[in-house]
């Protein structure tokens, strides 16, 4: 297998890139990082790894990182977000693809963690995710979408062991900040889909999405900060169809 290239979308990430980037060494033959002109010293940080750093205005997460994967010198490309860190396991797994013959799929999801309130979540509909991550360009590629993209791969698909530990949100306050950024894009791409709800959809959205995070999905399990994650997700769900309804009535 030829050598694989990581990459890497962020902007204003200082505070966290490090223990990315540290998580990375060990296996990557290049780290690609598309900068969106940030104002900290994200790209500063970058150049000292000897990251190959490209500044990019960003016109959604799909675009953004599939013109990150054009950039790459390697067929083989590992997605990695710059909240995310690697665990020793996954890298030892990763050194040994890098080291490896021909091998047998085109693309491998990785199991995901997400660490919350300095917990790692086993529950709430968190504790068996899979992202596919790892892949040959040649046969899949980002979709376009502008929140909540994915790759998309035209060969097999097989499944690695080991784990990437995501640490998405600082504090409560953070993950608010996220949640008003990510509602209002994704309520653009539903009403270009032309989606429309009704008020009493919206009023039932959050009681039904917390019911569900909480007790369906055992959030419950994962005591106060399983909580909190209920939520602020069920929040998220009602902030992105209400945001819907809003720019629909706009126009």
């Amino acid at each position: 297998m030829p050598p694989i290239s990581v990459v890497i979308i962020a902007k204003n990430e200082e505070d966290k890139i490090r223990r990315c980037l540290d998580a990375l060494k060990s296996f990557a033959s290049e780290i690609v990082v598309v900068d969106s002109v940030s104002a900290d010293r994200t790209a500063e940080i970058c150049n000292e790894y000897g990251c190959r750093v490209f500044h990019r205005e960003f016109d959604g997460y799909g675009s953004q990182k599939q013109f990150a994967v054009d950039q790459a010198a390697n067929d083989w490309v590992l997605s990695v977000d710059a909240d995310e860190v690697l665990e020793p396991e996954l890298q030892k797994e990763l050194a040994g693809i890098s080291e490896a013959g021909e091998l047998p799929y085109d693309a491998y999801n990785i199991p995901f963690s997400l660490v919350y309130m300095g917990r790692i979540m086993k529950h709430s509909g968190l504790g068996h995710e899979t992202h596919l991550r790892l892949f040959n360009r040649n046969k899949g590629r980002f979709t376009a979408s502008p929140v909540h993209e994915g790759i998309v791969s035209s060969g097999k698909t097989g499944e690695l062991k080991n784990r990437i530990l995501h640490y998405s949100y600082r504090d409560i306050s953070h993950h608010l900040e996220k949640i008003n950024i990510y509602t209002s894009q994704a309520a653009e791409g539903l009403v270009k889909k032309g989606k429309q709800y009704s008020h009493l959809a919206i009023a039932c959205k959050f009681p039904l999405s917390f019911f569900t995070h909480f007790i369906v999905k055992g959030g419950i399990l994962d005591g106060y900060p399983g909580f909190m994650w209920s939520y602020l997700s069920a929040l998220y769900a009602t902030l992105k169809i209400a945001k819907t309804s809003e720019l629909r009535n706009r126009q």
